[in-house]
């Protein structure tokens, strides 16, 4: 389970750790701004989201315009579903277009896909393997990432 820090001005930075967000509290650097019902650990209620108390400067987030791909985020940006079957659990990431015929490592080219579903698919577009695509890929935002869990 993981908590959602917001930064002062209620902007989503990041997730951490139950154990993470037990120690901001307890160093008062965060509040809770939501929390799972009744249940607690020692004083502080068990978080779920998490505002801190100064505002962190964070240009870094906005230096590239873009957020950076990688294969995880790729899963996270689909909720780890598959692109194919829309099963969940998904495990690895497709190319919809195959490198080896041009297609590119990028977020317009990627989907979260079942091991079993990419390699059904093999070395072909959606199209020629009749897998039509559930959704389309797109760029996330940071928030997309941040938020998804």
């Amino acid at each position: 389970m993981s908590v959602i820090v917001l930064n002062a001005s209620y902007e989503p930075l990041h997730t951490v750790s139950i154990q993470h967000a037990i120690r901001m509290l307890v160093r008062e650097v965060a509040v809770v701004e939501e929390a799972h019902g009744e249940r607690t650990i020692g004083p502080f209620p068990v978080p779920r989201v998490l505002r801190l108390v100064r505002y962190v400067v964070t240009h870094w987030r906005y230096a590239a315009g873009r957020m950076k791909y990688s294969k995880h985020g790729v899963l996270r940006r689909d909720k780890f579903r598959c692109a194919y079957c829309g099963l969940e659990n998904a495990d690895t990431m497709d190319h919809v277009q195959p490198r080896s015929r041009g297609g590119r490592t990028e977020w317009l080219n990627a989907v979260a896909a079942h091991a079993s579903c990419n390699e059904r698919k093999g070395n072909r577009t959606p199209v020629e393997a009749n897998m039509p695509l559930l959704w389309q890929p797109w760029v996330p935002t940071r928030a997309e990432l941040v938020i998804i869990t």
